[in-house]
């Protein structure tokens, strides 16, 4: 066939050129290239921040649990078999536990039918729910309690009329520092120490604990234990939980009740994030209406530019470089919503973090994914525009221009 009855053949677009011509439109126009893209960046900011914000504070929650370890047990009395019957504790409910393989340390306290105010001069009725309980000297190290201000009880102080008061406790009575006296059973307790919160023990912080031989001496306290505190290793703990009631009461081990104070806080920190997939789904409906607007604009953008695209097939550019043309413009339009909106999301993320003391955790995956949104939303709405403006007549396109 002769050279001159060759069909000719479109010049193929590189990857520089698609760029330049999918780009053409954005930077004639940027007012609203800006608005287009808000829409987007609104929406996975929405998801970037709720993922972060609840990941962060799923990792304070973990955090907090590896602090305080999952290897605490309760033992406290259970529900009575008949009706009226009180249930109690021996008196050496604590070295029974102590002598369970595997047990570590072990504290124990004991309720006291008392009440504690901060002076005389305030009326019985006014104790601002504070309670007050005997405590062992080997209790704080099974809390892995601080304290605060001042001294925990030792050989020597827990057998004088001395207390040590949770923060709530502490609080609640308007006490900031050891030396100050309470009233507690119609005379003056002194304040030895405060404890640093318990998230472990909340029945510990709104309590006044006395020494366990100052409560016998001073308190008329009969000696057994309420509540049993121990810390297992952690390899041991279902076993002890098993052996625990038996130990402490062989005869009637269902008069015996065996809690995990860390339960809760495990339990929270599963269910983190489930209200945040309200705000996901919010997040998410942002994004597609983002898409909307982002296929709006792209369809004004074809109307607008028929002549350019009438020219361009008048010079030979295919149907196909026309689609490819306008579904890159739509990929960047959403590229640059979905970067700005990451950053966006990010941002507040970590303002909430250190504003809350927490750590700053936003999951690569929400990232990932919430860009790969972006771009999968970009190429949907760009499709019909592109296919639009490739089925364009280039005479009348022309005409029209």
């Amino acid at each position: 066939m002769p050279a001159h009855l060759k069909k000719l053949r479109a010049a193929r677009l590189g990857p520089v050129d698609v760029l330049h011509v999918g780009s053409a439109g954005l930077r004639s126009r940027p007012v609203r290239v800006v608005l287009s893209a808000l829409g987007i960046a609104i929406g996975i900011a929405t998801m970037i921040a709720v993922v972060g914000i609840s990941s962060s504070s799923k990792a304070q929650l973990m955090e907090e649990l590896d602090e305080l370890g999952t290897n605490m047990l309760v033992a406290s009395p259970g529900e009575a078999l008949f009706s009226g019957e009180k249930v109690v504790l021996p008196r050496d409910a604590a070295g029974r536990v102590s002598r369970v393989e595997g047990v570590r340390s072990v504290g124990a306290t004991g309720d006291l039918d008392r009440s504690v105010r901060r002076s005389e001069k305030i009326p019985e009725d006014e104790t601002g729910g504070i309670s007050v309980k005997a405590a062992t000297e080997g209790l704080l190290e099974v809390l892995r309690g601080e304290m605060a201000h001042g001294t925990w009880f030792n050989a020597a102080n827990s057998r004088y009329p001395s207390l040590v008061l949770g923060h709530v406790a502490a609080q609640r009575l308007g006490i900031t520092e050891p030396g100050t006296q309470v009233w507690l059973d119609d005379r003056y307790f002194t304040v030895i120490g405060i404890l640093d919160p318990l998230p472990l023990a909340p029945e510990i912080e709104r309590s006044a604990l006395a020494g366990w031989d100052a409560a016998k001496s001073e308190l008329a306290f009969d000696g057994r234990p309420t509540s049993v505190y121990e810390r297992s290793t952690d390899a041991s703990v279902r076993d002890v939980r098993g052996l625990l009631a038996a130990s402490i009461d062989p005869e009637n081990p269902r008069n015996v009740q065996v809690t995990d104070p860390s339960s809760a806080l495990q339990a929270k920190a599963a269910t983190e994030g489930a209200f945040s997939t309200l705000l996901l789904g919010l997040g998410g409906i942002a994004l597609l209406v983002g898409g909307v607007g982002v296929a709006n604009t792209m369809i004004i953008s074809v109307l607008e530019r028929r002549h350019e695209i009438g020219l361009r097939r008048s010079m030979g550019a295919t149907k196909g470089q026309i689609r490819i043309q306008f579904v890159t413009e739509s990929l960047m339009l959403s590229g640059l919503g979905g970067l700005a909106g990451t950053a966006l999301g990010a941002a507040a993320t970590a303002a909430y973090a250190t504003s809350g003391g927490l750590p700053w955790v936003i999951p690569l995956w929400a990232v990932t994914g919430g860009f790969a949104a972006t771009l999968a939303i970009g190429t949907v709405a760009g499709l019909y525009p592109a296919v639009r403006a490739s089925r364009l007549s280039p005479t009348l396109a022309l005409h029209a221009g």
